[in-house]
């Protein structure tokens, strides 16, 4: 079987709904493909339209009757609000793999009016509702997604050649009112969350909607050796002072107990100032080589500047005080610190293998978004790669 590449398109409702997350849970545990990639879109009436007109398939095996609804659908809701004219907010996956067309739209479903489980994402979150007359009294569709390889291709080809202008970090996509004043945060869901497909990116997600703030960015990132340790620069002193204490401790019991001689006070300080800094760098290089997969002494300084081999999901939340409220679902540093419905509490392991990252300001979630470039867009890299330009 050759690999192909499949794109699934969060609808306008469901990312309002904040169904994201267990949307994404069941796209990647279902088909076990690999998540490729991610981007929001704000998309032009002139990219809806051209989308809407290539909906109407012969080798969609819904009927004609559903494929028109879609059609309607597709112009009525993706388009800008005709009213305020701000765009509305789709999320759009790439998942990359064999069968990858197949399997995304086994998971998706199709859409009937007498469904009767939850077994696919359209029968849990979408609807097709009407009435005796068997009029359509309401319609949403949940996601949208290419029915055939060829019509994957000719679609993905369309949101790339429009991925520049039309997506990346949304800007002017929410309505606040008067005196509100919103920020925006960072999140990164972290490599330990994609050794194997699991459900455990998409349930953070569904945690983090908890807050009711928005996503207006995101991005499957490989983060650089020299990402990491800009990324976590900061965390590098702070870990010589912290660990200062903890190290003089340990070695000067170490040495009594193996040498049977006592140290003062005073050779325990001298003991944290000299191991303290060298203890604190080795940890530094622990963290980035979990972010990154390598250290920074593992590689040349021509490599550190090189995609990594772990994958992240970037995330940008907006919304009036943001920083705080994801911080609050997030949990303290340490798990076994956490409270009981946080972040942390439930997928974290370790101070390292904590789940996830969260920015601590909205200065520092500033800095964080420009060193992973959430909006770069790696999506129509992703396309013109696979499928040898746009």
């Amino acid at each position: 079987m050759s690999e192909q590449l499949a794109y699934v398109i969060i609808s306008p409702y469901s990312l309002h709904k904040s169904r994201t997350g267990g949307i994404l849970s069941r796209l990647i545990t279902r088909t076990g493909l690999d998540l490729a990639g991610a981007r929001m879109f704000g998309p032009s009436a002139e990219l809806v339209k051209k989308y809407s007109e290539e909906t109407i398939s012969a080798n969609d095996p819904q009927d004609r009757r559903i494929q028109e609804l879609i059609y309607d659908y597709i112009l009525r809701n993706l388009s800008p609000d005709p009213k305020s004219g701000r765009r509305r907010r789709v999320m759009m996956l790439l998942f990359r793999g064999e069968e990858a067309v197949r399997k995304t739209r086994s998971v998706i479903g199709n859409i009937t009016a007498d469904r009767r489980t939850g077994e696919t994402i359209r029968d849990t979150y979408g609807d097709l509702i009407v009435d005796e007359n068997d009029q359509v009294r309401y319609f949403e569709p949940a996601v949208l997604a290419a029915p055939t390889p060829e019509e994957a291709k000719s679609k993905l080809k369309l949101w790339a050649h429009y991925s520049d202008t039309d997506g990346g970090v949304l800007e002017n996509v929410i309505a606040y009112r008067p005196g509100e004043n919103p920020q925006r945060t960072l999140v990164l869901i972290k490599p330990e969350n994609f050794r194997f497909p699991s459900g455990r990116p998409g349930n953070m997600i569904d945690f983090f909607s908890r807050t009711g703030l928005f996503i207006v960015g995101v991005k499957v990132h490989r983060m650089s050796v020299a990402e990491a340790v800009e990324f976590y620069g900061p965390v590098r002193e702070t870990l010589h002072t912290r660990l200062r204490d903890v190290v003089a401790s340990k070695t000067r019991a170490a040495i009594e107990k193996e040498f049977g001689f006592k140290l003062g006070p005073e050779q325990e300080q001298q003991l944290g100032d000299i191991l303290g800094p060298l203890f604190g760098d080795s940890q530094f290089e622990s963290i980035v080589r979990f972010m990154s997969g390598r250290a920074p002494s593992e590689c040349s300084p021509g490599e550190q500047s090189q995609p990594g081999s772990e994958k992240c999901i970037a995330l940008v939340y907006e919304g009036v005080e943001a920083v705080r409220k994801i911080r609050d679902i997030l949990g303290p540093t340490d798990p076994s610190k956490a409270p009981p419905g946080s972040i942390r509490r439930e997928f974290g392991q370790t101070i390292l293998v904590n789940a996830a990252h969260a920015s601590d300001s909205a200065e520092n979630a500033r800095r964080e978004m420009s060193i992973v470039k959430v909006g770069e867009n790696n999506f129509r890299q992703i396309v013109e790669e696979f499928y040898g330009g746009v």
